[in-house]
């Protein structure tokens, strides 16, 4: 498959290796609103019944419902666009305070090769916000790394008790050309 308007071949087995890390961590819940970045990966969670999947309206509440599935005994994962870094801001103090294991995989809007200038602003700022907050930020900027990174993330979310958000570069996604719609200025 190729990257929109690039040219190039894109490794597009990230998501299955996020599956797999997920499997291997015992992850329960996966919580999400819908993105097509992660369109593959909730999919694969949704056709596993070992996996409860929990569409969002907004991103903070994730952080909600994996406090709740914590203390319930299952452990989680939030995935989310860096545009919903922004709502999650408040609802981190809660991640902090309480202590418990919190990951987020985010996929990266803002960066390399984005159309849309309202994706900007969050997408360039998501990585200082979610560290100003305590969060330990994990950067991914190539396919094959994406697999490890989530599974140290896993384990310094799960193992140590951190908050931990894997930044999946739009490299790594794509970037989105509506050219062909006659979008494009």
């Amino acid at each position: 498959m190729t990257a929109a308007g690039t040219g190039a071949t894109r490794n597009d087995v990230w998501p299955d290796d996020i599956f797999a890390v997920l499997k291997a961590a015992e992850v329960g819940q996966v919580v999400y609103v819908p993105d097509a970045g992660h369109a593959r990966l909730i999919e694969l969670c949704q056709m596993d019944d070992g996996i409860k999947t929990v569409p969002l309206t907004t991103e903070e509440e994730g952080i909600a419902v994996l406090a709740g599935a914590w203390l319930g005994g299952e452990r989680g994962v939030l995935l989310m666009q860096s545009s919903g870094v922004g709502n999650c801001l408040n609802m981190l103090a809660m991640v902090q305070e309480c202590r418990f294991p919190f990951l987020t995989l985010v996929t990266m809007r803002g960066e390399w090769g984005e159309f849309n200038p309202w994706q900007l602003p969050m997408g360039q700022s998501a990585a200082r916000l979610l560290r100003d907050m305590g969060v330990i930020v994990q950067p991914v900027n190539e396919a094959k790394q994406v697999g490890e990174t989530v599974n140290a993330a896993a384990r310094l979310a799960f193992d140590a008790y951190r908050a931990v958000a894997v930044l999946i570069s739009q490299r790594i996604i794509g970037f989105k050309d509506w050219t062909t719609a006659g979008n494009a200025r």
